[in-house]
C-alpha cells in the first residue's frame, strides 16, 4: 500500500496508521523526531508508536460508559497534588516499589512473585499501549488481573491510556489521556486513581502540564530510585539493574530514609530476575515493601474517586 513519509513521498489510499522511528525510553520506544510511515497493520496503528495526529491510532478508542470529565476533584489530605511532583517517600524505613505500562503477559507472575514475599506494590496502569487491547475489554485477560491487583492489596495509579508524550501533546489530548483511563478503569474497579505518573516521566513546565494535572486532581509522582530496567531487559545484562538499585539504596538507613523505586511489568526480567533480587535486598537491609500512597502516609480512601454515577461494575 502506498504510503505518506514525513519529508515527501506518496499519498495514502485510504486513512492509514503513521506509525514514528522511536527512541527507548523508560521501557517504551519515545522520541518524535524521525520520519514516519504509514500502514494499516496492528504493528503500525498500536500506542505509543502510532502517531494520533496522523490516521486511526488504537489510541482513538473509548472506552464505554460515561465520561468522568464532570466528577468532583477535590483535593484531599496532606499529600501534594500537581503542579508540584513527588520524587520520593516520607515514611522511614518504607520502599514503594512501583511497576509502569501493565498489565502485560508478565503481569499474572509478578503477582504470585509479590504474593510469596507477601509484598504490597503499586501498579501504574496503561490503557491500551503495545496493542493490548483496551484494559476493561473482558474478553482479555486485563481486567482480571486489575481485580486481582486490589483484592491482593496492591495500589492502582495511572499512567494515561496510550502511554503519550505529556509534554508533547496538545491540553486536549492530555485531558482525554487521563479521562480515557479514567473510564477505562472505573469500568473495572467503579473508580479511578488520584496518583498518576507521566509516560517517560515527562512533565514540562513549559507545557503547563504539571497545571492541568493538577487542575484535574492529580498526584505527579516521580522516583527515586530508577532501576533502568528498560535497558537490560536480557539475562546478562540485568545485573546491571540489580547493581544500580543495590549501590542507590544501601546509601541510606532504614531510620532515616525511604525509596520510591520504578521498574516495568511490561519486561521479561524485571518480573522474574530483578524484582525477587530487590524484593530480598529490602529484607535483608532492613527495609519492608509497602504500597505508594502508604509510604507517603495517604490514607487509602485518597487513593481513588469514586464514579456515583456509575451502575455498573464496582470492585472497590
Amino acid at each position: 500500500m502506498p504510503c505518506a513519509v514525513r519529508g515527501g513521498g506518496s499519498v495514502p489510499a485510504e486513512p492509514a496508521a503513521r506509525v514514528q522511528h522511536l527512541y527507548p525510553v523508560h521501557g517504551i520506544k519515545g522520541s518524535p523526531e524521525t520520519a514516519g510511515f504509514c500502514g494499516t497493520s496492528k504493528a503500525h496503528c498500536r500506542s505509543p508508536d502510532c502517531m494520533i495526529d496522523y490516521g486511526h491510532c488504537d489510541a482513538h478508542q473509548k472506552p464505554k460508559g460515561p465520561p468522568t470529565k464532570d466528577i468532583p476533584r477535590p483535593h484531599l489530605g496532606l499529600v501534594p497534588y500537581g503542579p508540584t511532583e513527588i520524587r520520593s517517600c516520607t515514611v522511614p524505613g518504607t520502599v514503594a516499589l512501583t511497576f509502569d505500562d501493565g498489565p502485560t503477559q508478565y503481569t499474572g507472575d509478578l503477582l504470585d512473585l509479590l504474593d510469596k514475599y507477601e509484598a504490597p506494590a503499586t501498579f501504574f496502569v496503561t490503557g491500551i499501549n503495545n496493542g493490548k487491547g483496551p484494559i476493561d475489554d473482558e474478553s482479555l485477560p486485563w481486567a482480571s488481573l486489575i481485580d486481582r491487583m486490589i483484592s491482593s492489596g496492591h495500589q492502582i495509579a495511572s499512567h494515561t491510556w496510550s502511554h503519550q508524550d505529556l509534554s508533547k501533546v496538545t491540553p486536549e489530548q492530555r485531558t482525554e489521556q487521563l479521562e480515557k483511563n479514567e473510564a477505562a478503569l472505573r469500568n473495572i474497579m467503579g473508580s479511578f486513581p488520584t496518583y498518576m505518573r507521566p509516560p517517560y516521566s515527562s512533565c514540562l513546565p513549559r507545557s503547563g502540564c504539571r497545571e492541568d494535572l493538577g487542575k484535574m486532581g492529580y498526584h505527579i509522582v516521580l522516583y527515586d530510585i530508577d532501576t533502568e530496567d528498560y535497558k537490560n531487559d536480557d539475562p546478562n545484562s540485568i545485573k546491571r539493574s540489580k547493581d544500580l538499585f543495590d549501590g542507590v539504596i544501601s546509601t541510606g538507613s532504614p531510620h532515616t530514609k525511604s525509596w520510591l523505586v520504578i521498574g516495568h511489568d511490561s519486561h521479561e526480567q524485571t518480573v522474574y530476575n530483578l524484582t525477587e533480587h530487590m524484593l530480598q535486598t529490602i529484607t535483608r537491609l532492613g527495609y519492608r515493601p509497602v504500597t505508594l500512597g502508604d509510604c507517603l502516609s495517604d490514607p487509602r480512601n485518597n487513593w481513588y474517586r469514586q464514579d456515583f454515577s456509575w451502575s455498573g461494575r464496582t470492585f472497590l
